[in-house]
């Protein structure tokens, strides 16, 4: 209404202008001829004082011989020259006088008549249009106000199809049949099969939950709507409600069809969660799109596609078979799919000949299908400041650190002294994890600044997990407290720069012992339940559902991992200084270690894997 408001001002403000324009030409000058009679004007005639006279209508404009100018007026019936005549002027002083007569038909003429009389029936005019206008716009904005804002996507040459998509087989394969039923529902029909009314896409940001939508409107060739579930609701409790009628009696009149319901978690949040107070105008509109669900007609060709990554707060009513009965989970790319979304987001971007995506999968574990795509747009913006013309590897392998830690900060003053610690605890947690059978290969050490981190050791797994063992967890801890032991070691003093690793030490020991029952001690169970606050989706409480015996039992065990890593860690820095001393003046010199230089330095020592 505002923004309105504002244009109106402002076309106000140039119509007054341009009129102000248009009357700089057409007034005459401010300084106003002297009046004179038609007496004088014979005497000053006679005397020889006139250089001209213009004759217009009534109106005599005079011309004195000192530049001044006079008017006088006359009768209309009466020529200029018959007139002056009459009152005595003498025909040798009339001759000296330049006499001109003006046509009364011209535009200046008419323009000084009607603009004065229609320019202020004009501005209020326009000052009525534009208040009805206005008015118009609050009384359609008043009948709209239940309609949805549903938006038909018209894809042209932007059209996606399955083989757009990277990875996601089985996702795929789930949603053929969608696909196959917009397009020939009698197969289906007539074998008594219902085909699903909705279909959830449940997976992680980023993993290609609205990618997959378009592309199975992309195959089925049919219209595709979209809507945000937060745009159904509104302050005003059953505006929601109506939206959502709109929005699917939109989609059943363009059937067959598919109607996109992004985050419905904003709208399908479980009810009656005792937390919080509850939100009449959301529990309104969930109960709407249930009932839409559900009034579906068997022959209703339109499919309901809602995206969600947190499905475990939904409204149970909303997944009972009927409604969104069929569910699509969406994993993390592997490494063979990160590599196919990586070529599929090069395709229209200028590679170096050097470029390998395998080895830019292979650093990208948990990386999603957006991280991916961002990725390589920050290759190219990387080429494009180094004012290359094409890609390279170099650009690419940035990126994936820019993407995870942050920008390099080569620009942050530190001292000799600082710089020393760092390169030293970065060797430890190197040194370790080298020394180490079941910890992940080192990929590069580098004592430069990247976002909050002074320095950071990348270490990547050579193959795609889904478990991991407590062997594993347990290296993981003595690689945390490698940095730590190393400073302790050599300069015999500890600084704040392990505050970060032994945080996540600690909450790592904390999850073996209460989550993943790998102690020994108190054997294969877990510790506490947490509850969650339903409408915002975040953990509040953990109930203590054992003992103040079992709690310092729990206690004493993550003392007891963190005391083992702390002691595995301990032993590797001793037995390893030459090794660690050699990466840590490497690193002073060079700053940065990558994967192969690293393995060369520590060659000559011989390092032998201990298994933990």
């Amino acid at each position: 209404m505002s923004k309105n408001l504002y244009k109106n001002i402002l076309w106000i403000v140039l119509t007054f202008i341009i009129f102000s324009f248009v009357f700089s030409f057409l007034i005459e000058p401010t300084a106003k001829p002297k009046e004179i009679s038609m007496g004088e004007l014979t005497r000053k005639i006679n005397s020889g004082e006139v250089n001209q006279i213009k004759v217009s209508g009534d109106e005599i404009k005079i011309e004195l011989k000192d530049k001044s100018q006079a008017t006088a007026k006359k009768e209309n019936e009466a020529g200029i020259t018959e007139t002056l005549k009459n009152l005595g002027v003498s025909e040798t002083a009339l001759q000296n006088v330049d006499l001109k007569v003006e046509s009364q038909s011209g535009w200046q003429f008419w323009a000084g008549i009607l603009i004065p009389t229609l320019l202020p029936i004009l501005i209020i005019g326009l000052i009525f249009w534009m208040m009805f206008r206005q008015a118009k716009t609050g009384v359609n904005q008043a009948f709209n106000f239940g309609r949805s804002n549903l938006r038909l996507s018209t894809f042209g040459k932007e059209k996606i199809l399955f083989k757009d998509v990277a990875g996601l087989k089985e996702a795929k394969e789930e949603l053929v049949e969608v696909v196959e039923f917009l397009k020939n529902p009698k197969k289906f029909q007539d074998l008594g099969a219902k085909i699903p009314r909705g279909v959830l896409l449940v997976g992680l940001p980023g993993t290609g939950k609205t990618l997959l939508a378009r592309a199975v409107a992309g195959e089925s060739n049919v219209p595709f709507f979209h809507i945000s579930a937060s745009e159904f609701v509104e302050m005003f409790v059953g505006v929601g409600a109506s939206r959502t009628r709109d929005a699917f009696l939109t989609a059943k009149k363009a059937s067959p069809a598919i109607l996109f319901i992004d985050e419905i978690d904003a709208v399908g949040r479980q009810r009656g969660a005792g937390l919080g107070g509850g939100n009449d105008e959301r529990e309104q509109t969930l109960n709407q799109i249930l009932v839409e669900l559900d009034g579906f007609d068997r022959e209703t060709r339109v499919i309901v596609l809602a995206a969600t990554n947190r499905p475990d707060i939904l409204d149970p009513a909303l997944l009972r078979p009927g409604r969104f009965d069929r569910r699509v989970i969406l994993d993390l790319p592997d490494l063979n799919d990160r590599e196919e979304i990586l070529k599929i987001h090069a395709q229209e971007k200028p590679l170096g000949k050097d470029i390998d995506f395998k080895k830019v999968a292979q650093r990208t574990p948990g990386f999603s299908g957006a991280d991916l795509a961002n990725l390589m747009n920050e290759g190219a913006i990387q080429a494009a400041r180094q004012n290359r013309k094409f890609i390279i590897q170099e650009d690419l392998l940035e990126s994936v650190e820019k993407v995870l830690l942050g920008p390099e900060r080569r620009s942050r003053a530190i001292s000799p002294k600082e710089k020393e610690i760092t390169a030293y605890h970065e060797a430890g947690h190197a040194v370790v994890a080298a020394s180490l059978k079941n910890s992940d290969p080192v990929h590069k050490v580098t004592i430069i600044s990247r976002g909050l981190a002074g320095g950071y050791t990348l270490k990547l797994p050579i193959e795609e997990r889904h478990l991991r063992t407590k062997s594993q967890f347990v290296s993981e801890l003595a690689v945390m407290m490698g940095g730590f032991v190393a400073e302790k070691t050599t300069f015999g003093d500890i600084s704040t720069g392990a505050s970060n690793d032994l945080k996540e030490a600690s909450e790592l020991a904390r999850k073996l012992v209460t989550k993943y029952g790998m102690s020994e001690t108190l054997g294969p169970r877990t510790f506490g339940s947490t509850e969650e606050l339903i409408f915002l989706g975040r953990e509040i409480a953990t109930e203590k559902n054992y003992s103040e015996k079992t709690a310092m039992k729990i206690d004493e065990e993550i003392a007891k991992f963190i005391g083992h890593a702390y002691d595995l860690a301990q032993k590797i820095i001793k037995t390893q200084k030459k090794a660690l001393e050699k990466i840590a003046q490497t690193l002073l010199e060079k700053e940065t270690l990558e994967q192969d230089d690293f393995y060369n330095l520590l060659k000559p020592f011989k390092i032998r894997p201990l298994a933990t």
